[in-house]
């Protein structure tokens, strides 16, 4: 069964004052319908670019350089704009990590969702609005005839991110983008809004790619897992795998912060782990592995060459030496469940 969406080699770049920079560098990832993705990393690894680079929504100074993004069949790279515009909105939709800024303030919520409706259903203004409301009572907001009247301003923030699953839910996509869609929501309504995506993707079989900074939003709602650092994909496999037995140390660094799960005392109280430095700038990047000047495992042969995406396990693949060539292992670090 072919996937819904692959992506092959993709690279977006940006020219800046300061030189080109590669924003997203030679992702390679696939998805099938009815499957929810998780992309995970810390802020500025490049997630929310991949997304855009889907959407082809990419800033004015950035452009997609190479690479394949195959959606149902066909390349969405090849399309034309008038093409892609109708694909978005209607079979690839998307959820942004602000609705505030997302939602337009001077006009009702009813307008919002009843305009894209219009717009990839040719629809009458009438009969738009009446789906507009259906939509919001099917994401789960009583009395949607009086909401539709409301502006964002007068909603709460679980309110608004309803609004605007409902508004990317109303022409039915085979494809949900969501980006950090339970940031600054309190944690009650962040289970409510993950549940919500779950049960609309299983009514629609529409496979969902989930991106956020939260190890335990993706152990919730994800089955596959891409665990993305400075632009690339590092590690990725099955939700089971990379909590079981995660291999990259990026990875481990990331499960080992989740607050939950992994914490450490001392006399002062307990604290939490946390990885080392920063993520590197996209515009001095080391000679070899992204993750080098904060690996706790790392050789100086790590800094020579970039390790490449490889298989060490069935559907398990990790960016990184220890696994993929032949630096020696060191004896600081070893996975929980050792490569074939």
């Amino acid at each position: 069964m072919p996937h819904l969406l692959e992506i092959i080699n993709l690279r977006t770049v940006f020219d800046t004052a300061k030189g080109r920079i590669s924003a997203v560098d030679g992702v390679t990832l696939s998805l099938n319908a009815g499957d929810t993705l998780g992309v995970v990393g810390e802020s500025g690894c490049g997630k929310t670019m991949l997304a855009l680079s889907i959407m082809n929504l990419i800033p004015a100074n950035g452009k997609i350089v190479s690479g394949e993004m195959i959606f149902a069949g066909k390349d969405l790279l090849k399309l034309s704009a008038e093409e892609m515009r109708r694909k978005r909105g209607s079979e690839i939709a998307m959820i942004f990590q602000e609705p505030m800024t997302s939602l337009n303030p001077v006009l009702r919520v009813g307008e919002q969702i009843a305009e894209a409706i219009r717009l990839h259903q040719k629809l009458p203004s009438k009969e738009a609005m009446i789906l507009s409301t259906a939509q919001l009572r099917e994401v789960g907001i009583d009395e949607p005839e009086k909401l539709v009247r409301d502006y964002p301003h007068q909603l709460s923030g679980g309110m608004r991110q309803r609004v605007m699953i409902a508004m990317a839910m109303s022409c039915h996509p085979q494809l949900l983008l969501a980006d950090e869609p339970t940031t600054a929501l309190d944690v009650t309504i962040q289970a409510q809004i993950l549940d919500l995506i779950s049960n609309l993707k299983e009514k629609n079989n529409m496979a969902v790619i989930l991106i956020t900074h939260d190890l335990g939003i993706i152990a919730r709602a994800a089955k596959n897992v891409a665990v993305m650092y400075a632009g690339k994909i590092v590690e990725t496999s099955t939700v089971e795998n990379i909590f079981d037995h995660p291999f990259h140390p990026y990875t481990l660094g990331l499960i080992e912060s989740m607050p939950a799960k992994y914490t450490a005392s001392s006399d002062r109280g307990i604290y939490l782990k946390t990885i080392p430095g920063n993520v590197p700038s996209l515009y001095n990047l080391p000679s070899g592995c992204r993750f080098f000047d904060r690996c706790t495992v790392a050789q100086k042969e790590c800094n020579k060459q970039e390790p490449i995406l490889t298989e060490v396990e069935q559907d398990h693949f990790v960016s990184c030496w220890k696994y993929t060539g032949n630096i020696p292992k060191h004896d600081g670090y070893e996975p929980q469940s050792k490569p074939r």
